[in-house]
């Protein structure tokens, strides 16, 4: 099962007339970086639909040459803030910015289930997180090099969220959640 960055995400994308301009211009500059692991066209989809419904900000970890941020940006409204970091500790400090409408941690799966992007600091009630570079997964629970996936079950039983794996290609899934809303935030 793949925890790491989306191989050949950047060779992907092959139907360039296809593709939004700014994913044009970003897959472009990938190519041209020798970065081969751009999101894959079939995540780039999903975010451009789920940036669609995130009206106030979003937040992306992993920009690599901006693919993944080019697709947000594509799908995205008019005066959305958009903000995307990579791995430098001093550059990824995005709480001050949230919270988020759409917070979607990419760039390595292995670190994605360490605690460190806490839903309940980082997306606003109701908002949407997506950890993407996995391997579809059958049996329950799932398994990763011969044992539980840790990095898998953190988020599909975290208790600020609601969580599922959708399957995007026969070798690719990512977990989508939704925050919960507080006891504070319901109406009677």
């Amino acid at each position: 099962m793949m925890h790491g960055m989306s191989l050949r995400g950047t060779e992907a994308h092959r139907d360039d007339d296809a593709l939004p301009a700014l994913v044009r211009r970003a897959v472009g500059a990938a190519r041209g970086h020798g970065f081969a692991y751009s999101c894959r066209p079939e995540q780039g989809r999903l975010l451009q639909v789920l940036a669609a419904g995130a009206p106030h900000g979003i937040a992306e970890t992993g920009t690599g040459c901006g693919v993944g941020l080019a697709w947000l940006a594509s799908g995205s409204r008019p005066g959305t803030r958009l903000i995307s970091v990579e791995r430098d500790a001093e550059r990824a400090r995005i709480e001050g910015y949230g919270p988020y409408d759409l917070l979607v941690l990419d760039g390595g799966g292995q670190a994605k289930g360490d605690g460190a992007a806490d839903p309940a600091r980082l997306l606003a009630p109701g908002g949407t997180v997506v950890i993407d570079d996995f391997t579809p997964a059958t049996p329950w629970p799932p398994r990763f090099d011969g044992v539980p996936d840790q990095a898998r079950l953190h988020w599909l039983e975290h208790p600020e969220l609601r969580a599922t794996e959708l399957r995007l290609a026969a070798d690719l899934s990512v977990i989508v959640g939704m925050r919960l809303p507080d006891d504070r935030d319901y109406v009677v």
